[in-house]
């Protein structure tokens, strides 16, 4: 099966039901296990949990289980920093993910900031790009 890494802006889409992203996001998290796994990052559920209590703090854990019941969290560690921190990358916190990524072994990562990914060596996709891929 298949592994794809999801960024914060896709499931920040699905979860704050974004419009003009939140189905293709949603449709991404609907078809987990189905089709294929999806991972993030321990930083991405950070991130995810900061947007979440800025716009939906009642919520925001019910939300998080939920997503957590069909997405596994991968680790960032010494290794993926001093990755980050040596990369060529522009931005460091998407260089975080994509090392973290390739650390794991993910067949693409989905993301709606691919200009940032250009060096990357495995498939970096959109939502809608990703869902024309099944």
């Amino acid at each position: 099966m298949k592994k794809i890494f999801l960024d914060s802006d896709i499931i920040l889409d699905a979860l704050l039901k974004r419009p003009g992203h939140f189905l293709p996001a949603m449709n991404i998290i609907s078809l987990a296990n189905i089709n294929f796994k999806l991972v993030t990052s321990s930083v991405v559920f950070v991130n995810v949990h900061y947007f979440l209590d800025k716009f939906d703090r009642a919520s925001k854990f019910p939300l998080l289980i939920k997503l957590r019941s069909v997405i596994s969290v991968i680790e960032i560690g010494e290794t993926i920093i001093d990755l980050a921190l040596k990369s060529r990358l522009n931005d460091f916190e998407d260089a975080v993910q994509y090392f973290a990524a390739l650390n794991a072994n993910v067949d693409a990562i989905i993301t709606r900031n691919i200009k940032d990914y250009k060096q990357a060596s495995i498939p970096v996709l959109t939502a809608e790009q990703f869902l024309k891929t099944l």
